[in-house]
């Protein structure tokens, strides 16, 4: 009879996901600041430093790929943590600047990773609230018990979009990649997800070419394409998009969490801009202690700042087991995103 019970709670048994390791890679080649000065010498670098508050970033070398960077990290992942390649179920590749548009690029990963050929592999196509997005995703794979560790890749190269002598997005994009491993665990860690869409901003920061659509009938730029970069952004316009949506999504995330901001240990939001970051810090009422600011050395890498955030936290020992955190990511789409997260590596 115990045994039929304890075979019946076990049936009932709910797998639950936490944020295991994480890898970073970065490739080789570093665009400095003051490289930029010696080649535009009328580029005020000073003040673009003031309002970016970046100094340098990693720039993906001609033939360099989206995949070569998740490859990177994935193996870095697997060999400096000890993660077997054979023990992933699932890999989720987030990005908006695949290898091709078809094949999927998580298929790609899958054979050059060597995993198992009944690993489930997808691309999700979201910039900077993409993190968030996969760890729901990662999230509901695991409840549902389709997979037990779920291999979460973010990778970017935005420089591939931007021309040389566009000073207002040379100056911030870097390319990254970030592999996180998502594990089962035996209580809830991630929750209280709350999510935001608003497709009226699609013309403030868009590639229009690469696509279906031909170009008569493709979006236009919000206001005037002044660079001739592929990557339309209109700066001005995303401040407000995020000055507006963020706090509210924070606060939704508090109520569903039914936390209140003092029992938020550390809010760790998308790393944009020091201009856009500081400006919602404000907003938010916080302390640089509560809400980190780390790009001045990598800039904005889209829907890898997360995972490059937390890594970096772990590391300098700011980031203990226990802490209850909160993570945002918000931008292209527009998009937003957040939940809770209960630090537990």
């Amino acid at each position: 009879m115990e045994a039929d019970f304890s075979d019946f709670c076990e049936g009932l048994f709910v797998n639950y996901a936490a944020i295991g390791p994480i890898a970073i890679h970065f490739p080789e080649r570093v665009e400095t600041n003051a490289q930029l000065q010696a080649e535009f010498p009328t580029w005020d670098m000073p003040l673009i430093y003031e309002k970016t508050g970046i100094a340098a970033r990693h720039i993906a070398a001609p033939g360099e790929c989206a995949s070569d960077l998740a490859v990177a990290a994935a193996n870095k992942l697997f060999r400096e943590e000890g993660v077997d390649p054979q023990s992933i179920d699932f890999v989720l590749l987030c990005t908006q600047t695949p290898d091709y548009p078809l094949p999927t690029t998580a298929c790609l990963l899958q054979s050059r990773l060597e995993l198992r050929t009944n690993v489930g592999a997808l691309d999700f196509n979201l910039g900077c609230s993409g993190f968030v997005y996969g760890l729901s995703l990662a999230d509901g794979l695991i409840r549902s018990g389709a997979a037990k560790k779920v291999l979460l890749i973010t990778a970017e190269t935005y420089s591939k979009y931007i021309h040389p002598s566009d000073r207002s997005l040379r100056t911030i994009f870097g390319d990254a990649a970030a592999a996180t491993l998502i594990e089962s665990a035996l209580e809830p860690t991630l929750s209280a997800f709350q999510f935001g869409t608003d497709g009226t901003g699609a013309d403030t920061l868009l590639v229009a070419k690469g696509g279906a659509r031909p170009a008569a009938d493709a979006i236009k730029p919000r206001h005037r394409h002044r660079w001739e970069s592929d990557l339309y952004m209109d700066g001005p316009s995303l401040i407000n998009f995020t000055v507006a949506a963020v706090p509210q999504l924070v606060r939704n995330i508090l109520d569903a969490a039914q936390l209140r901001r003092e029992d938020v240990d550390l809010f760790l939001l998308h790393q944009a801009t020091l201009k856009m970051l500081s400006q919602l810090r404000e907003a938010l009422e916080l302390t640089p202690e509560r809400m980190p600011i780390l790009l001045e050395n990598c800039g904005n890498t889209v829907s890898s700042t997360l995972p490059i955030l937390i890594d970096d936290l772990r590391r300098s020992g700011r980031l203990k087991s226990g802490m209850n955190n909160v993570l945002v990511g918000f931008g292209v789409g527009w998009s937003w995103a957040g939940c809770m997260w209960r630090e537990t590596y």
